[in-house]
This record gives structure tokens, C-alpha cells and sequence, in this order.
């Protein structure tokens, strides 16, 4: 069987920086999953703090320096995603939201997609749910169920009754992302054409009304 490629996208402006941390944290989980599950993994991590320039001058003249081109490339063609972002006013930056918006219509379109963010304290999570899965659900993605939120006090933090810990998230979060992936790139169209959805369990089926 061909690799998976798994494409990873970093919104962080700092260097070093929590988001990049956060994305590699993903990225290793996910991959443990894949390679556990008898796949061979291909990475393709992209920074958007070099791009900014570029994408920039995109928005603006409608053509893509041939880096960005690249980058918007490999995301369109992977067969998953891991995007994270920095929490600024309460959603995502705007250097993320602009990268997204250069991709084509459709490109994300039925992409098993992994969210995480990050920011100083635990009350910006909600951009996850209230902004980043919204973007992505617009997009047709398939966004896994877990979003991981990692605030400062998180890192080697114990977590509390309410919520698990960030490894124990990142663990969940990876495996979900896996499963999907395993899951559509098992499962080409008939035609030919794009990727499959997964099927929906017997029960849940249904359950529709």
C-alpha cells in the first residue's frame, strides 16, 4: 500500500512556539497510530510564519510564490490534516484564516482533519468549537471528534476531575484521526474520483430521521 500523507499545518508567530509544539505532539500520535496499524506515514509539515509574505501577496495579486504553491499543494493532496492555531480575540489567527482561505473549493472536501489551538489560559478553548470547526465543517472536512485545546498551565499540568490531561487528549485525539484516515483511504468512490466517506454504523444509520 502507498504511505499516508499527513500533512501539518503550524499557525505559530514565535520561535520557538507552544503551537509547534502542540502540532509535533499531534503529529507523533497520530503517526504512532498509523504505524501501529501496519501504515507507512509521510510528513509534510508547514510553518506559516515564513509564508506570511507570501500569502500576503496572494491575497492581493492572486498568484502564490512558488513555496506557497507548494504548501497549498501537499494540503490538498494529503490524505489527513493537522491544523493549529493560536487563540487571538477569541478565534483563530488571522495569518491561519488566511492561508485557508487560498485553498481551492473542494480541497478539503471529505479530509479527515485534526483541530488544536493554543493560548495563555484555558477560557480562550472555546474558539475550538465556536471557530475552528466551524471553518473546517464549511470546508466539508471531517473533523475528528476530539479538539485539542492546550493552554500555558497545560504543559505538565495533571488535569482535574472535568478534564483529562493533555497527553491523555492528544493520545484520544491522534487515535481518532488515524481511525479516520485508515478509514477513507480504505475506501475509494466507485468512480474513482475523490475519497469516500466512511459508512455509518448499522445503528446510527437508523437513527437518522
Amino acid at each position: 500500500m502507498e504511505p499516508i500523507t499527513l500533512a501539518v499545518i503550524s499557525g505559530g508567530l514565535s520561535q520557538p512556539s507552544f503551537t509547534r509544539l502542540l502540532a509535533d505532539r499531534l503529529t507523533e500520535s497520530t503517526t504512532a497510530h498509523l504505524v501501529g496499524a501496519g501504515r507507512e506515514v509521510r510528513l509534510l509539515l508547514h510553518e506559516l510564519r515564513p509564508l506570511a509574505t507570501p500569502i500576503s501577496h496572494h491575497l492581493v495579486s492572486g498568484f502564490p510564490a512558488p513555496t506557497l504553491a507548494d504548501a497549498l499543494a501537499e494540503v490538498s493532496a494529503a490524505d489527513a490534516l493537522i491544523a493549529v492555531s493560536p487563540v487571538f480575540s477569541a478565534s483563530y489567527s488571522g495569518l491561519f484564516k488566511s492561508f485557508f482561505d487560498l485553498l481551492d473549493p473542494g480541497a478539503l472536501a471529505g479530509k479527515p482533519v485534526l483541530i488544536g489551538a493554543t493560548g495563555g489560559t484555558a477560557r480562550h478553548s472555546l474558539a475550538l468549537d465556536h471557530a475552528m470547526r466551524p471553518l473546517f465543517a464549511y470546508q466539508r472536512a471531517l473533523v475528528a471528534p476530539t479538539a485539542v485545546f492546550a493552554a500555558s498551565e497545560d504543559w505538565g499540568g495533571t488535569g482535574d476531575a472535568l478534564t483529562d490531561t493533555l497527553p491523555v487528549r492528544i493520545d484520544r485525539a491522534g487515535a481518532e484521526l488515524a481511525a479516520l484516515t485508515l478509514a477513507t483511504t480504505a475506501a475509494p468512490r466507485p468512480d474513482g474520483g475523490g475519497r469516500a466517506l466512511p459508512a455509518a454504523p448499522p445503528s446510527a444509520a437508523h437513527s437518522l430521521h
